[in-house]
């Protein structure tokens, strides 16, 4: 039996690489769609469907319909605001670039948004993952960068790559940009950025590589050649992301006459304006008190600081791990830390390479496959089948 799935197994083992990383995907893929189906039969009557929707009612809420929104009427042109004077949740929040190309799918095939959106989604997930591959082949063996990619296609919050949210989109933009970084092809980087900063706002932190990345090629100039045209190319790029950071920010102002309108409207789900920092030590004293709470921050960035330094995550190069340690930095610096923050752990697929290089037992990479997915089931089932609609909290994946 075993020399016949050897047998059976060798065409694959033959197979070009783009095809076992889009089986791998795509296996990952059955494996939450099943997951998500199964949610959504046992799903209770919510705002936004009935008792046992199908599969695309299902995963049709939450941030999916804000982006919908978009697809259907766009952005206001004013911020809705409260009587005191607060900013409402709105549009404004969402990057454009997702629902614009789920308007396009649309208008060239007459998909609705329900379709449409995980449809887009999903490819884009698909060539996140080739991309990834591609990255994670700059350090590792293909065999390795293959089981990189199947630890970020069966993350525990992976089944959002399928639904009609951003994070898929920008995860290939994001890793076509390191990829194209760390090859120091500035200049084909440029655009790429633009379209990052237009998905999702990485563009504080990606800037921030850059610059540290050009910093170092700088210091090493004279035992590696950084010649004048890559150091102008670099600074154009550098440019491109800063500027690129602030792009939404100025055009919500300049569309709606309003300078805070993307930051008051970011900090409308939080109901407080955002201070630097704070909302990670106020969430460690409701945690653990007054006394202990303030630590946990600094408990976890000594944690980040260890993990980041440890000889698996060295293995991934300097502008990988560099892009963890500022997007971590970023996540503390303006997140309020709740359960959305799981999904926003994805942009760190790099440590998915790292965890591959633990070790190169099949056993232990197979076990770390069947915690994900059971992760992806507990994700699911707490955060879209019995969040808000039956605990009356609002837990938003």
């Amino acid at each position: 039996m075993y020399a016949a799935a050897r047998r059976l197994l060798a065409p694959l083992r033959r197979a070009p690489w783009w095809v076992k990383v889009s089986l791998a995907y795509g296996a990952a893929r059955l494996v939450s769609f099943a997951i998500l189906a199964g949610a959504a039969y046992h799903a209770a009557e919510s705002p936004w469907s009935g008792a046992r929707p199908d599969y695309l009612a299902f995963i049709d809420r939450w941030d999916a319909g804000w982006y919908e929104r978009i697809f259907d009427g766009g952005y206001p042109a004013t911020i809705p605001r409260n009587p005191d004077g607060t900013a409402q949740p709105n549009q404004w929040a969402f990057y454009p670039l997702f629902p614009l190309l789920a308007r396009g799918l649309n208008a060239v095939t007459g998909l609705p948004w329900a379709v449409a959106g995980p449809l887009v989604a999903t490819g884009a997930g698909f060539a996140a993952a080739l991309v990834i591959y591609l990255l994670f082949r700059r350090f590792a063996a293909p065999g390795t960068a293959l089981w990189g990619v199947a630890f970020f296609a069966t993350f525990p919050a992976s089944p959002v790559l399928q639904v009609a949210y951003a994070e898929s989109l920008s995860t290939l933009l994001l890793a076509a940009a390191l990829y194209l970084l760390i090859r120091h092809r500035y200049w084909s980087a440029v655009p790429v950025v633009v379209l990052l900063c237009l998905s999702r706002p990485a563009g504080v932190p990606f800037a921030a590589v850059v610059g540290v990345h050009l910093a170092l090629r700088w210091r090493r100039r004279r035992r590696e050649r950084f010649p004048q045209r890559e150091a102008l190319a670099g600074l154009a790029l550098l440019a491109a992301s800063t500027v690129m950071a602030f792009a939404w920010m100025l055009l919500a102002w300049w569309v709606t006459g309003e300078p805070g309108a993307y930051a008051d409207t970011e900090t409308a789900w939080r109901g407080t304006h955002l201070v630097l920092f704070k909302p990670w030590f106020d969430a460690g004293v409701s945690l653990a008190g007054p006394w202990l709470g303030p630590l946990l921050p600094v408990l976890l960035v000594a944690l980040a600081a260890l993990y980041l330094n440890s000889g698996s995550v060295r293995r991934i190069g300097t502008e990988l791990r560099l892009w963890c340690a500022v997007y971590l930095l970023y996540l503390l610096a303006v997140l309020d830390p709740q359960s959305s923050t799981f999904r926003m752990m994805l942009p760190l697929f790099p440590l998915a390479l790292a965890a591959a290089f633990i070790s190169a037992s099949r056993a232990y990479r197979w076990a770390v496959l069947a915690m994900f997915a059971v992760l992806q089931l507990v994700w699911v089932v707490w955060l879209w089948q019995l969040s808000a609609v039956s605990t009356g909290q609002a837990w938003p994946p």
